[in-house]
């Protein structure tokens, strides 16, 4: 069952967009250069020098965002007087320093 009220939505602009998907994907490739290495029987210190790096982009990818959301959704939803979303951050927060 499928509602459009169920789920939250933001549009974003062309540019916000395409920088977004750009670190996407260049993550979706370190993922797929260390599972390379794996295959080729890398050093286990190269892998995870690789995973380290996946890992700050993918980080890097959820600070743009949430300065994204920040800056949008969270200003404008106080703005009108709603502070709903300033607990939803708090918890998405929690879990992102996890």
């Amino acid at each position: 069952m499928s509602c459009e009220h169920c789920h939250k939505t933001r549009e974003r602009s062309d540019d916000e967009y395409r920088r977004l998907c750009n670190r996407l994907s260049r993550i979706e490739g370190q993922i797929r250069g260390i599972r390379g290495m794996l295959e080729k029987e890398a050093y286990c210190i190269d892998i995870l020098s690789q995973a380290a790096a996946a890992n700050a982009a993918l980080n890097a990818f959820c600070r743009e965002l949430l300065a994204q959301h920040l800056r949008t959704c969270v200003a404008r939803d106080l703005q009108a007087g709603d502070d709903g979303s300033v607990d939803e951050l708090v918890n998405a927060l929690q879990k992102l320093m996890k």
